[in-house]
């Protein structure tokens, strides 16, 4: 898909509500989808997995799957995926600032 300018591409890759929740929580260790669940009590089952598919498919989120019984599968960021650290930190820093401002405090 041809982009109008620099910033849908990367709004097509981590734009939405969850992507970017994700991947703040991938930045700090490998989890499996059952603990990104609990971390994150707002997304659906089906949504989760929808969006991990979706970053495993722009190569920024890395799906391995051990062979044993039952199967674990753990999701980790990608090199391409790290490269994104500065953008997560730079919304974090603006996050806190409006939370500061408008007198709302984070859920966690």
């Amino acid at each position: 898909m041809p982009y109008n300018i620099p910033v849908e591409a990367t709004l097509d890759v981590i734009g939405g509500k969850w992507k970017v929740v994700i991947m703040c929580h991938l930045i700090k260790g490998e989890k499996r989808t059952s603990e990104l669940k609990k971390l994150m009590p707002g997304i659906t089952q089906k949504m989760l997995t929808q969006q991990l598919r979706e970053l495993e498919a722009d190569s920024v989120v890395n799906r391995t799957v051990f062979d044993q019984v039952p199967p674990k599968v753990v999701y980790s960021l990608t090199e391409y995926g790290w490269s994104l650290r500065p953008i997560l930190d730079a919304m974090c820093s603006w996050g806190e600032g409006h939370i500061a401002l408008t007198g709302e405090e984070a859920a966690n």
